[in-house]
């Protein structure tokens, strides 16, 4: 595969599923001393990964889930903010400005904090109540991420009586890494085609539904925008035919994510629309990608894990085929901001 480490990749991820058990110790301990609610409190980037987990939680079970901006929720505070809450802070450099102001914020309310850092040494390594170490890079963050955050929820689920199979779903998910490696060795000869696309117009329409929703937002917008410099236009696919829809013409291109949750006859009616007024629709469906073993529930669950495994391998050809590098970047980290 281009520019790939595989094992760099079973390492990373293996090592996300290696943090299940003490996530769930730690959940677990929460909840016996009463914890009333959780918060995922991420920024930029890493914050568009908790959506799934927290969505999860929302329309599953009963105890209450919050997603906020740091940067915003810094300057507010909030009521449900309180001893009693559980605050999950990713952060793959463990030095994100924003959160790090955040964690001070959620220490002085009595939160215990569950910082999700790829490097100890840093002040969310060191800050949190309970760090949750995992070594990775930009190209390998997304499933770390989205794995521990779904384990969180889930093992709050599993505490509370509101999931049965929790066994089974933790037992799948375990055999996830070395699927994902072959899902991205079957997608390889794909991924040029599909970054040609990409690399084709300077304006996309990104669009998405359910949990590939937030992959989608995502993509948009640190990807394609902040690594590439191209224009896009994330837009939920509930949202689509309420305004965005009006942009759709020939030659505009539109990237639909297709994931497998209940949400999925959403993404349908984009792509039912669509071909109908441009003719530069691209799927990226992951119900085209063989998971052996995985049960059709958890292929709901882990669809925005697929999507960012299958997405790497696209960067990585876009970032040749542009001669534009992920790394390079003209403010971010650069300039005072």
């Amino acid at each position: 595969m281009l520019n790939f480490d595989e094992q760099r990749f079973l390492r990373i991820q293996s090592g996300a599923v290696a943090l299940r058990q003490r996530l769930d110790d730690v959940v677990v301990s929460c909840l016996e001393k009463g914890a009333e609610n959780v918060f995922f409190l991420g920024t930029g980037g890493a914050a568009i990964l908790m959506q799934p987990a927290a969505q999860l939680l929302q329309r599953r079970s009963r105890f209450p889930a919050f997603i906020d901006l740091p940067a915003e929720l810094f300057i507010t505070g909030s009521v449900n903010l309180t001893e009693k809450s559980i605050v999950v802070i990713p952060s793959l450099s463990g030095t994100t400005k924003e959160s790090v102001a955040l964690l001070a914020k959620a220490k002085e309310a009595g939160a215990t904090v569950l910082s999700l850092v790829g490097h100890e040494e840093t002040p969310l390594g060191k800050g949190g109540d309970h760090a949750f170490v995992n070594f990775a890079e930009d190209d390998t963050s997304c499933e770390s991420f989205y794995l521990q955050s779904l384990f969180i929820a889930l093992s709050i689920m599993r505490h509370r009586g509101e999931i049965e199979n929790y066994d089974q779903i933790a037992g799948e998910l375990e055999r996830l890494p070395g699927l994902l490696l072959e899902v991205k060795r079957g997608y390889e000869d794909k991924a040029e085609t599909f970054a040609r696309v990409l690399a084709g117009s300077d304006y996309h329409i990104v669009t998405g539904a359910g949990n590939a929703w937030p992959e989608a937002f995502y993509y948009g917008m640190c990807i394609l925008e902040e690594m590439q410099w191209i224009r896009t236009r994330p837009v939920h696919a509930s949202d689509f035919f309420h305004g965005t829809l009006e942009l759709v013409e020939k030659g505009v291109s539109v990237i639909l994510f297709k994931g497998e949750d209940a949400l999925r006859p959403l993404a349908d009616r984009v792509q039912n629309f669509a071909p109908n007024y441009t003719d530069r629709l691209t799927v990226l469906d992951t119900a085209d990608f063989a998971l052996p073993g995985i049960s059709q529930e958890v292929r709901g669950l882990v669809s925005p894990i697929v999507l960012a495994t299958v997405l790497e391998r696209i960067s990585a050809h876009l970032e040749v085929m542009r001669n534009h590098p992920l790394t390079t970047r003209r403010y971010y980290k650069r300039v005072a901001y």
